[in-house]
Order: C-alpha cells, then sequence, then structure tokens
C-alpha cells in the first residue's frame, strides 16, 4: 500500500490552534478525513498516519474516534503526558486502542534541552514496554539533545520528522547535515521525508531547494528508514498536496521501484507496524 506517514486534523480553535497565525489564514479552519479523501485518492494514496497536532489526551481520543470511522487512518500518533507520575496508567488505558502506533510531544516548542530532562527521558522509555513508537518533532538547534535521546532509550523506535526541519532558506545544512549523521548511526532511528515545503520560501519555492537535504537524508538513512509524508493540512500554506508529493517522486525518479515502494509505504508499515 501506499502510505502518507504524516496528516494532521483538526477543528479550529484560534485560542488552541494560535500556532496557526495570520499569515497561514489559509489552514484557519477545519480539517477533517472527508476533506481528505479525495486528495488522497486523486494522489493514489492508500492510507495515512494521523498525528497529533495538540497537547492532549482529548486530541488523543479524537483521532482514535476518527480512525474508527474513517478506514483511510491506518494509525495514529497520539500525546500523552511523558512527565505524569501516572504515565503507565496512562499508557494501559490508550493500549486498549490498536490503532494507537506512537507518541509525539511538540518539542520544537520547548527548551532546546527538554529532550534530555530525566523526567522525559524515562517518560519514552516507558513506550517500549507497549512497542509504541516516538515523533521527534524538532529545530535543527534540537537535534544535539535528540542525539543523546535515542542513544539513551535504544528499546524505542523513533522517527524524525520533516527532516528535524533545517534552514532551508539560509540555506544552511552543515551543522544539521552533521548531527543527521549521527543521528543515522542509531538504527532506532528513522526519518519522515515530509514538511520540508514549509521551510523554504512559501512563495518562491523550487523543488531544487530542498534536494542537497534530501540527498544528505538518503546518503545516511538509506532507503530503509526513510517515510514520506505530505504534513497536510499545514503543507497547504506552501504548496498543495500534488506538488509534495511530486516533490519527493522527481528525487526519487532516478531510483528503483523498490526504493520508491519502500519510501511511498513499506517503510511506514514497517515502522508504525500499520494493519493494512
Amino acid at each position: 500500500m501506499t502510505i502518507d506517514a504524516h496528516q494532521h486534523f483538526w477543528h479550529f480553535d484560534p485560542v488552541r490552534d494560535s500556532w496557526i497565525t495570520d499569515d497561514m489564514a489559509i489552514i484557519q479552519r477545519d480539517f477533517l478525513p472527508a476533506d481528505l479523501e479525495p486528495v488522497l485518492a486523486q494522489n493514489g494514496i492508500d492510507g495515512c498516519v494521523a498525528v497529533q497536532a495538540s497537547q492532549s489526551e482529548e486530541e488523543t481520543e479524537f483521532l482514535v474516534n476518527l480512525a474508527q470511522t474513517y478506514d483511510i487512518i491506518k494509525g495514529v500518533v497520539g500525546w500523552v503526558d511523558l512527565q505524569s507520575e501516572t504515565l503507565l496508567e496512562r499508557l494501559d488505558y490508550f493500549s486498549q486502542y490498536k490503532v494507537i502506533k506512537g507518541y509525539r510531544h511538540v518539542a520544537q516548542a520547548e527548551p532546546d534541552d527538554f529532550l534530555i530532562r530525566p523526567a522525559v527521558v524515562q517518560g519514552i522509555r516507558q513506550l517500549a514496554r507497549f512497542g509504541l513508537t516516538y515523533d521527534l518533532l524538532i529545530y535543527p538547534s534540537q537535534l544535539k539533545a535528540a542525539l543523546h535521546l535515542v542513544r539513551a532509550v535504544p528499546e524505542v523506535n523513533f522517527v524524525i520528522d520533516h527532516l528535524a526541519k533545517p534552514y532551508v532558506t539560509k540555506r544552511e545544512i552543515n551543522r544539521w547535515s552533521n548531527f543527521m549523521a549521527e543521528m543515522a548511526k542509531n538504527a532506532n532511528v528513522s526519518c519522515k521525508v515530509s514538511g520540508m515545503v514549509t521551510e523554504g520560501n512559501w512563495h518562491t519555492w523550487s523543488k531544487k531547494d530542498f534536494f542537497p537535504y534530501l540527498d544528505v537524508v538518503f546518503e545516511h538513512f538509506g532507503p530503509n528508514r526513510l517515510l514520506f509524508g505530505s504534513d497536510w493540512p499545514v503543507c497547504l500554506v506552501a504548496a498543495d498536496y500534488t506538488q509534495v508529493k511530486t516533490l519527493v517522486e522527481d528525487y526519487l525518479s532516478p531510483w528503483s521501484e523498490e526504493v520508491r515502494a519502500k519510501v511511498f509505504g513499506e517503510n511506514a508499515e514497517s515502522f508504525y507496524q500499520l494493519d493494512t
């Protein structure tokens, strides 16, 4: 199957979703699976992984409920308080929902040392008991802490969202590249080929802006640990779904059909243990 490993859904709330600023007005509205279904069909995508966008257990329940209603959602990456003293109880509670494949915290909004705080490390370690994954949503400045984390918790499988958001508009690559190479040395770390267009110039980006960064992740992670994700609907501030998918397809055009099948689905199925 072809899988989009990174989608979001929400009933837009201007207070809760204050990160969606006025220059992102195009996504200041509700986005639900009924909106996505025809888009996936038009682009030859069979299913998706729904990823949390707000920090609450209500968000996790919301995504689970959508997954129980819409067949296109093959897996959910939810949210739970990793630093809570009742974390194990909450993970046990949510384990009734087999569609939950992992968890994420919006670490990019936290201080750079967030991922190496003892309570956070210990919380993420508990995910292994339930066979759960962890999505790393970080900026390049947080890669150092992320590297310590993935080394400290080898029993958990991690995936880096959006290539760790390299500074594409500034064309900064060296420090980011060095850390990504170190991250890739850990067999428990994969990377999503996602979220790129919003890191470029929203109005004038070219696919060639992103190819040097794709070169880095393909060199170090290889075709077995890279997962395509559209980051819909966030991507809409800079590109439509087809443009996002075509960007990755164009990059992969010299590669074999086997490699393309891995990036566009097989790796996501394996990483998230999707029931497809």
